[in-house]
């Protein structure tokens, strides 16, 4: 992992980093490794609030790199559902999203292809205006197998979705914006993002848990399902000693402390 993604971790707040700089962070075998051990690192992480995700160097991610991967997909076994519901490629991506803190990331130059997959496996995405776009696949004879389809349904648009696939047209950190894959556009999407961070730390770690829980089941739960969830993930957190500090710190004007 250590030459291909960095971790540091300050005050609850992962900072994740792809560093393969010299390939503008393109996915190579060590790269599709590196991700995968460093979601399961920070799945066991004690005292973990949040993670902000974000490449070193020219890009975020700038998708398969194909001359490793001797011009065919990813290298990896796409049958073997190895991580839960999705296979090795499908979690790098997913897994993000099953990790039990949120995800913020924060994308400049690049974010193609499988990079751009990665990019909408964050809760919160953040890119630089200028940020160059695609759901690459296609200009290779191949479709978007990264999980790219679960996480984008709540994102934008069928058609729109439908298009930017089969066309594999490179669209702008603004246009990603308008259309939904974005959530916000700084001239520092890293320092925007650890901002936001410092925020989400500042929550009851136990309900921002609960809340992610429940954002994960708006794109398929039915209403009766998620009626149920709400329920019970109040009653998870309600009266415990993390929410009565909650309401002690709002009303005495003091910043929280709470127990992991």
């Amino acid at each position: 992992m250590k030459d291909r993604v960095s971790i540091s971790m300050e005050g609850g707040i992962a900072d994740v980093r792809l560093i393969r700089t010299d390939k503008m962070n393109a996915l190579d075998p060590a790269m599709f490794a590196g991700i995968a051990e460093a979601i399961a690192v920070l799945a066991n992480t004690i005292g973990l609030r949040v993670v902000v995700l974000s490449g070193e160097g020219r890009a975020f991610c700038a998708g398969l790199d194909m001359a490793s991967m001797g011009g065919g997909g990813s290298g990896n076994d796409l049958a073997a559902r190895s991580h839960g519901d999705a296979n090795l490629p499908q979690h790098v991506a997913w897994g993000w999203r099953t990790l039990p803190v949120p995800v913020i990331a924060a994308a400049h130059g690049v974010a193609f292809g499988g990079g751009f997959q990665i990019l909408s496996g964050a809760d919160i995405r953040i890119a630089h205006p200028e940020t160059r776009c695609a759901i690459m696949e296609l200009k290779w004879g191949l479709v978007p197998d990264m999980a790219g389809f679960p996480l984008w349904r709540t994102m934008v648009r069928d058609d729109v979705l439908r298009e930017l696939t089969y066309t594999n047209r490179e669209f702008s950190g603004v246009e990603a914006h308008a259309l939904g894959f974005v959530s916000h556009l700084a001239d520092d999407p890293r320092a925007k993002a650890m901002e936001l961070a410092q925020v989400i730390a500042n929550k009851n770690p136990h309900a921002i848990r609960g809340a992610k829980r429940l954002c994960n089941l708006v794109g398929h739960a039915s209403d009766a399902e998620l009626l149920l969830a709400e329920t019970t993930e109040q009653l998870e957190v309600i009266r415990t000693p993390n929410q009565i500090e909650a309401v002690m710190a709002n009303m005495e004007k003091r910043a929280p402390v709470f127990v992991d």
